[in-house]
């Protein structure tokens, strides 16, 4: 396994990392996901392990907190060993306090996954989603506290726009707050947005990305093909409603080149998907999913090898989009597409 630096932190991360979002299996979305108990869960945790695979993410959003109650059990027992990443800010009910960052939300937030996870202390925590309506002063605040008791050792964000996580950090060198040195973002070839702002943002300011639904939401599995109807197993079906849109003729573009490489190296799908990934700018670790062993081996196969640069060149050309405004004219720069994926010397990266 090969380890890289979080953002300017001087924590190291697997390039794979484990998402829990099929433990506990509970709700529309989660259930259709995965539904591993302990047991199963104990096995993958397991595999991970003897793979390098040190780091897992979860949230409280997650199969209603189950998620983070089956992680907790499966970790049981070897709790240095792993790193537990967990996340707050979504609703988890209809309350008026249920959802958001403000320092009551997110104190109770942070005791009920210590609780979950059977732990006492948390090695990352995220805030979920932006607060519009929580000042960022206040979400520091909380977050530093929660740092200061031992609670949190580091602290990320996800789903973030550009200023908000700007604005954030501008905020947290002004009042000396911990910053924010990982941002959990979706990112993959049939969506490659987060190359517009997020990234050259994450470069400058030494914030680190965790890759989320690095196969498009469940598409690069090479079960998803031009002309043919979606398999009735897939998960799509029930859904595809809740993930990022995706363009048909991306998609297929990109499957195509996808079935060129895979003859070429003897790689399924998923691993040349996931292993272009690991060559991007800003990305720490890539969090795959799995829902049984065989899987969770598939994409474990995605490290330990690498692509050729001129097969890396054809998968970005077969993902590539015009950015919008203002964001074209950067895309254009010569070199714009080709950033070294190490994090650069910066007054704040330590290098």
């Amino acid at each position: 396994m090969e380890y890289r630096r979080l953002g300017a932190s001087g924590l190291h991360v697997p390039a794979l990392s484990f998402g829990a979002g099929t433990f506990g299996g509970r709700g529309p979305l989660f259930g259709a996901w995965g539904d591993a108990d302990a047991r199963t869960a104990r096995r993958l945790v397991d595999i991970c392990l003897e793979a390098g695979v040190t780091l897992f993410d979860t949230a409280d959003v997650y199969s209603d907190g189950a998620s983070e109650e089956v992680l907790g059990a499966a970790v049981r027992g070897r709790r240095d060993a792993v790193l537990l990443s967990t996340k707050a800010s979504l609703p988890t009910g209809d309350g008026p306090n249920d959802a958001g960052s403000s320092r009551s939300r997110l104190i109770r937030a942070v005791e009920s996954a210590l609780r979950r996870l059977d732990t006492d202390y948390i090695d990352l925590f995220q805030l979920h989603a932006f607060d519009a309506g929580t000042p960022i002063e206040e979400v520091l605040d909380a977050l530093h506290d929660l740092v200061r008791a031992g609670k949190i050792r580091y602290l990320g964000v996800s789903n973030f726009a550009g200023w908000q996580l700007m604005k954030s950090l501008a905020l947290a060198d002004q009042h000396h707050h911990p910053r924010y040195v990982a941002h959990q973002v979706y990112y993959s070839l049939v969506g490659r947005d987060y190359e517009w702002e997020l990234m050259p943002l994450g470069r400058d300011q030494g914030v680190g990305a965790l890759v989320w639904s690095p196969l498009g939401w469940g598409r690069l599995t090479g079960r998803v093909r031009r002309g043919q109807p979606l398999p009735e197993q897939s998960r799509l079906h029930a859904t595809a409603g809740f993930g990022p849109p995706v363009d048909d003729e991306v998609l297929y573009a990109v499957v195509d080149v996808l079935d060129e490489i895979a003859a070429e190296t003897g790689r399924a799908l998923p691993q040349i998907a996931l292993n272009w990934l690991l060559t991007r700018p800003t990305v720490a670790s890539v969090i795959i999913g799995a829902r049984d062993e065989r899987q969770l081996r598939q994409n474990l196969g995605a490290i330990g090898w690498r692509l050729t640069d001129g097969q890396v060149a054809r998968l970005d050309k077969a993902g590539e989009r015009t950015a919008p405004y203002p964001h074209f004219a950067y895309q254009r720069q010569e070199g714009f597409a080709r950033l070294s994926p190490v994090m650069p010397g910066s007054p704040r990266s330590g290098d």
